[in-house]
């Protein structure tokens, strides 16, 4: 009773949130900023102890290094967003992409930019952060549906994220299992790569209808820069928050140069993107502090209990660990924060069951990339979201016009389900 108590508080912001808004048949009666408002109020009051310490670990995971190495994130990709989006980089960079690539390989281009990138820079909200903008002026001008060309980026980003050599989930996983970085790239390309390429073959299909528009405008090279430099330095490995940094000087001073505004405008774009961004800012502290009292109150000690009772066989271990992680991401909403919660607990499993510990780190690592790319209050859904709102006029997209689309996720899942039944692959089963 008490685990079930525990876990009051998220079950609280579910209803509140997604089951009165499908009655309402409107995902806008009930704000989501509200429910997590009333969801986190609530799980201080039902925590036991003084009303000051209760607040002190609600305010101590809420304002973590993790957390706020995310804020800084959403910021700066507001502030690039909308200085690149001033000075008109966005209409050049689709126009660009629209004169090389062939109709039918718009949708495959994208998701291979989406991997590429992630793949380089380990994060798939910086990936998210520099893509989005130019997916959804690509959709806008090509005709195409802005949520699903947003989950194709979305989708993408995490193939990255789950396989980098610089990704925190591949760290974490690694260290927690014991394991090589190189040694678990070799099991989870296996289980992964044939995802993405079934995954992009499906792309290239869809895309044989999409028409190329006929009014593509002219291209203005030098305003495609900022997002040349951000993918450059993005591939080059350079810290997330640097890339997004120099992303939005080059945006400022071409569009100065450019006279697309002076300094005052360009300090006026970036304060809008920077407030564009305050909402999710607010959603990412509230679920943070919210999901600390659930892990103070023993909510996912709980949840960890009942999934490890009863396994028999290193089938049901491997599934087990599976559903553990991704038990804990639904509740947690960050899959760092997921594998570093269940690491140890895997690592005992594998033990006890004689799984090799590198099929035990890739099956921590895809079963939380996938369930995170599938929650639609993650970080990922949600900047993909407000990024293609404000980009797109008079769009009022949700993570919930996304969720459909998110092929890749969707695929990741079902491969983790069929390489823990199949034992696959042999070598490291």
């Amino acid at each position: 009773m008490q685990g079930i108590i525990a876990l009051s508080p998220l079950m609280l912001f579910l209803v509140l949130y997604l089951v009165t808004s499908i009655i309402a048949a409107d995902f806008y009666k009930v704000p989501i900023t509200v429910a997590f408002l009333i969801s986190a109020i609530y799980a201080i009051a039902t925590t036991r102890g003084s009303i000051v310490s209760r607040i002190e670990i609600f305010s101590k995971e809420a304002g973590s290094k993790n957390m706020m190495l995310m804020m800084w994130i959403f910021i700066m990709a507001g502030a690039f967003a909308a200085s690149a989006k001033g000075m008109h980089a966005v209409d050049s960079t689709v126009n660009l992409t629209l004169h090389i690539l062939p109709s039918s390989l718009i949708l495959a281009g994208i998701f291979l930019a989406a991997c590429f990138i992630s793949l380089a820079i380990g994060t798939s909200v910086g990936t998210i952060a520099a893509l989005t903008p130019i997916a959804a002026g690509m959709a806008e001008e090509a005709g195409i549906e802005p949520q699903f060309i947003i989950a194709i980026v979305v989708g993408g980003a995490f193939f990255g994220d789950n396989l980098s050599f610089i990704s925190d989930t591949t760290i974490v996983a690694t260290q927690s299992q014991q394991c090589k970085m190189s040694d678990k790239f070799k099991v989870n390309s296996l289980i992964v790569i044939p995802v993405a390429i079934i995954i992009l073959i499906i792309y290239t299909f869809m895309g044989q209808d999409i028409p190329k528009p006929d009014n593509i405008g002219d291209v203005d090279i030098i305003k495609v820069i900022p997002y040349i430099i951000v993918i450059a330095t993005a591939i080059a490995g350079m810290n997330v928050l640097l890339v997004l940094t120099i992303g939005t000087l080059s945006a400022g001073i071409i569009g100065m140069m450019q006279h697309e505004y002076d300094l005052y405008g360009w300090f006026s774009c970036m304060a809008d993107g920077m407030m564009g961004m305050s909402e999710l800012i607010i959603m990412t502290l509230l679920a943070g502090g919210m999901l600390a009292m659930i892990r103070h109150n023993g909510g996912i000690d709980f949840i960890i209990g009942h999934i490890t009772k009863g396994i028999h066989g290193k089938r049901a271990a491997e599934m087990s660990i599976a559903l553990l992680v991704s038990m804990v991401n639904v509740c947690t909403a960050n899959n760092t924060v997921a594998i570093l919660t269940t690491g140890s607990i895997a690592h005992d499993i594998s033990q006890r069951f004689g799984i090799d510990n590198r099929k035990t780190a890739s099956i921590l690592d895809t079963a939380s990339c996938s369930i995170q790319g599938l929650l639609p209050y993650g970080a990922q859904l949600l900047i993909a979201t407000q990024l293609a709102n404000e980009c797109l006029a008079g769009t009022a997209l949700t993570p919930l016009n996304i969720m459909p689309y998110l092929y890749y996720p969707m695929a990741l899942a079902l491969a983790v389900v069929a390489a823990s039944m199949l034992r696959y692959p042999r070598k490291y089963s």
